[in-house]
């Protein structure tokens, strides 16, 4: 794996790409207020070896990208989708297969509405519509509901904002299987020291709803898999139903059991999954 700053859209960015660059490229898109550490070596190196040339980064406000001031972002929503564009530029890459999960599925999603010709294909992870138009879906878990509400985290003492973390990463995973608390403390561990401003991810959550009008996702021209899982608390299964099916041609893979993310336990499946949606389109 190849680390590399590069400078796009008036910030500096932090990318790593695994594999050969002659194979092709599939761009790894994170959610709000997380690092591409989310993106976990292992796996990464798993859609690596599987003739894939990966490339993952840190959003704005996240690692070791340019970080601003926590509590007041200045930049909109919509240059989230402009870094993705400028990381693709970056590598000399006209056209890539996205990735995305939670936040990210949606900027990949507005991605394909501005610039198709640069999608090869989309991946949807764990996310819903980014656009208007789809009614009647259910709200995320009283779990998560109540977490959000009343948990508090004091952001500048390291420690409690690993055990807020590893307690938001709890919750995420659902109910229907054990959680990894050891290995997602480490994680989360050394996300934070590796963060230039751990506190400068809250930014991403003023950035909810702060994007430009686009069309309709039937626009989306783009071979499409959505992957969900069934025990989701932050968009419960009907999310990646309705995306799929207001992608056209869209499919989609359940996970039973899965939360909300990448889970290491479903890093088998999505990554054959990946490989195997990726091979159809080349």
């Amino acid at each position: 794996m190849t680390e590399r700053m590069i400078r796009s859209n008036g910030v500096e960015l932090c990318t790593e790409s695994f594999g050969d660059p002659t194979d092709p490229p599939v761009l790894l898109i994170m959610g709000a207020g997380a690092s591409m550490m989310w993106w976990e070596d292992a796996f990464c190196r798993a859609l690596a070896v599987g003739g894939r040339f990966v490339i993952r980064y840190d959003h704005r406000d996240t690692g070791r990208s340019t970080g601003f001031p926590p509590g007041l972002p200045p930049y909109p929503g919509d240059d989230l989708v402009a870094d993705a564009v400028g990381v693709l530029d970056a590598y000399g890459v006209p056209a890539a297969h996205l990735v995305g999960v939670s936040a990210g599925g949606g900027l990949a999603q507005l991605f394909a509405l501005d610039i198709p010709d640069r999608v090869r294909s989309l991946v949807l992870i764990s996310t819903t519509a980014a656009t208007a138009g789809v009614a009647g879906l259910p709200p995320p878990s009283e779990a998560f509901g109540r977490f959000v509400s009343t948990t508090t985290v004091d952001w500048s003492s390291a420690e409690s904002v690993v055990e807020y973390q590893l307690d938001y990463a709890r919750m995420l995973a659902g109910d229907k299987r054990p959680f990894d608390e050891a290995g997602m403390r480490d994680l989360i561990r050394a996300d934070a020291e590796r963060a230039r401003d751990i506190a400068a991810v809250r930014n991403h959550d003023l950035l909810a709803g702060d994007s430009r009008p686009r069309g309709p996702l039937s626009s989306i021209t783009a071979p499409t898999l959505v992957i969900h899982g069934t025990a989701d608390p932050m968009f419960p299964p009907a999310h990646g139903a309705a995306l799929a099916e207001e992608i056209p041609g869209a499919r989609l893979l359940m996970l039973e059991g899965a939360g909300h993310g990448v889970e290491r336990a479903d890093w088998e499946p999505i990554v054959h999954a990946i490989h195997e949606h990726t091979s159809e389109v080349r």
